[in-house]
């Protein structure tokens, strides 16, 4: 097992992570593919639209329970904006929809904003880290790096020990990366964020390396 597979789910810019990760000389496969899925060393699942439409296009290929059966085998996942949010177990944007529910929690709109705060939530901003950041994918970022956003929803875990990340905006303050074990969910995107989004990956692809 030494590929990354980023999963082709019909929705969102593969472009951008894909050439991110040859960059840092990862060795990649985009795929819908459940065999190749199920061999590879770590999963990023990337995403940009809306919470049915991706979960409908996982479904449509078959793909939730091969990605369900990899989280359970320890392997490293990293899921970026729609991406992550589908790691959650519902999500409420335009109804109703059950994710993959492997971080357990809900993807719900903001929380209650200042007077004249846009949503979507599209720009920079900064990060504060919730505990330790050895041996993760913020490892050597330093405090309070800044990501790239764009999203109208955030993800809500049930256990605040899965919130290993959060940012303020509009004076209200959201997960900004979920984290259990080695799977990990990042609203904004690191593709998009410049030499710390770079970092991040590089440490992401750190952790595929035992597998």
């Amino acid at each position: 097992m030494s590929k990354i597979s980023i999963i082709d789910y019909g929705i969102g810019n593969l472009y951008s992570i894909t050439k991110a990760c040859k960059k840092l000389g990862a060795e990649i496969v985009i795929t819908d593919d459940a065999s190749i899925i199920k061999d590879s060393s770590a999963l990023i699942l990337p995403g940009v639209g809306s919470f049915g439409a991706g979960i409908d296009g996982l479904k449509r290929r078959g793909l939730v329970g091969i990605i369900k059966k990899f989280a359970d085998s320890g392997r490293p996942i990293l899921g970026i904006c729609l991406g992550a949010q589908l790691l959650m177990s519902k999500g409420f944007e335009f109804g109703e929809f059950d994710g993959l529910d492997i971080v357990p929690g809900k993807v719900i709109k903001f929380g209650k904003l200042s007077p004249g705060t846009k949503i979507p939530h599209i720009g920079w901003n900064g990060i504060v880290v919730n505990g330790s950041e050895r041996g993760t994918i913020f490892g050597s970022l330093g405090k309070n790096p800044y990501f790239y956003f764009v999203h109208s929803y955030v993800m809500k875990p049930d256990d605040s020990k899965n919130i290993f990340a959060v940012t303020n905006y509009g004076g209200s303050s959201f997960c900004s990366i979920i984290k259990q074990g080695n799977i990990y969910g990042c609203q904004f995107h690191p593709e998009k964020s410049g030499p710390a989004g770079l970092k991040l990956i590089s440490n992401f692809i750190k952790l595929t390396q035992t597998y």
